[in-house]
Parts: structure tokens; sequence; C-alpha cells
């Protein structure tokens, strides 16, 4: 098991930053820098610039606004943390948004929080992530899977419903609980993204679910379709 990071004034927490309003970004930067053990390494205004300079600087800890003009936070948190898996990445938002919070579960995310937060309290979240330790309480976020289910009664009948689905399905099912947006799924599959809108359709419908994310809870539940299983035509 790997100790806790320590960080020193000598070797202080790298941090990242990435938010599309520079008044914001300035006022993150003048909070953390004028901790001693704590470093703003650079910053972003938008996913394309992120992806480009946060693995060039290799910080420690990623501060990340969830909404951003040319996509969002929580796939750049997933990129980030493929390339620098020792990465920890604390999402930042204005919205109190369960789907967010979930997916920023599944892409790897150590924290979240809003952008009401104090002062230091942010700066006790970047230490707290730095140091290796999550953010995210266990308990709510099984309370919050639960309740983005479709219907918990349902839940035993669930096996029948994934056996419904063709194995072009179950695939778009596994990489939808990996979070992958539809961009990403048809370029993975060599599929338009058209193609996979409606195989999304298809299989939400088959679930007896409403919402992607519902069928994302499902998917991070399931074992992948093993080379056994019989293909359904």
């Amino acid at each position: 098991m790997t100790e806790p990071r320590a960080f020193t004034e000598e070797h202080p927490i790298r941090v990242f930053l990435l938010d599309d309003h520079e008044v914001v970004r300035r006022g993150l930067a003048d909070l953390l820098d004028a901790e001693a053990d704590i470093s703003v390494v650079g910053d972003a205004e938008n996913v394309e610039h992120a992806l480009v300079r946060g693995p060039a600087l290799r910080p420690d800890v990623a501060v990340l606004d969830v909404r951003l003009p040319d996509g969002d936070g929580i796939t750049v948190c997933r990129e980030l943390r493929s390339r620098m898996p020792e990465l920890a990445c604390l999402m930042l938002t204005s919205f109190d948004d369960e789907e967010a919070l979930l997916d920023a579960i599944m892409a790897g995310a150590s924290g979240y929080v809003l952008k009401q937060i104090r002062g230091s309290d942010l700066v006790s979240a970047v230490r707290t992530v730095a140091s290796g330790r999550s953010m995210l309480d266990p308990e709510t976020t099984a309370r919050l899977m639960r309740s983005l289910r479709a219907d918990p009664a349902e839940e035993p009948g669930l096996a029948p419903e994934l056996a419904s689905l063709s194995p072009r399905e179950r695939e778009i099912l596994a990489l939808i609980g990996d979070g992958l947006t539809n961009r990403e799924i048809g370029k993975k599959l060599y599929l338009s993204e058209k193609t996979v809108k409606n195989h999304i359709s298809r299989l939400l419908a088959k679930l007896g679910v409403q919402r992607r994310v519902q069928a994302a809870v499902l998917a991070s539940q399931l074992e992948r379709p093993g080379p056994s299983e019989r293909p359904t035509h």
C-alpha cells in the first residue's frame, strides 16, 4: 500500500488550475499561492489547453471546473489521470449536480467542491486530495448510486434485461460505464456519433432507464461480457 504523500515548503503541492473565467483563475491562484506548502504551476482556460499543458507541468493536484465552453472538466480529469495515474483531481462547480458528481466519481476524481466554498476549506481540500485521501464519502456515493436507479424494486430482474442487449449494445454500455462520451465511443468503435446515439437510445429502452447516467451505474456494477457468452442477434 502506498504511503500518503507529504509536502513541505521545499517540496510544495504542485497545483494546476482549469477554469474558463480569468478572474476565477487569478483568485484561486492568489489564494493557493499564499500557502507555503502549495505552488500553482500553471493554468488553462479550456479543455484543449488543459490537455496540452497539464501533463507537461506534472502537477500533484488539478483543480478542474466542471462546465467549460469546449467540453467539461470530468473528461479532462479522466484524460489527465490516464496519463498521470498519481494525479489527484478536485472538481469545482457552481452547480450542486448529482449527475456531475456521479460522473466525477467514475472519472476517478478525488473530490468535488462547490464554488461557494470558503477559501480556507478549498485550501484544506487541496491538501486532503494531495495526500492521497478522497473527499468523496463512500456512504454518500453508495446512496447516490441507489437514488439514480430507475426502480430499486426491479433490481432482481436486471440480468434478463442485460441478456436482451446485443453484443454491440453491451460493448457500448461498458464504455458508458467507463465514462466515455458518444464521440469517444464512436472513435473507439469506428461508428458515427449518430449510430452511437441510436444504439444508446435502444439500450436505455431495453434496460428500462431514462437517463444515460442510470445506465452508467448499472454498467459499473456488472462484469464485462465473457467470451463464453453466446452473442444474440
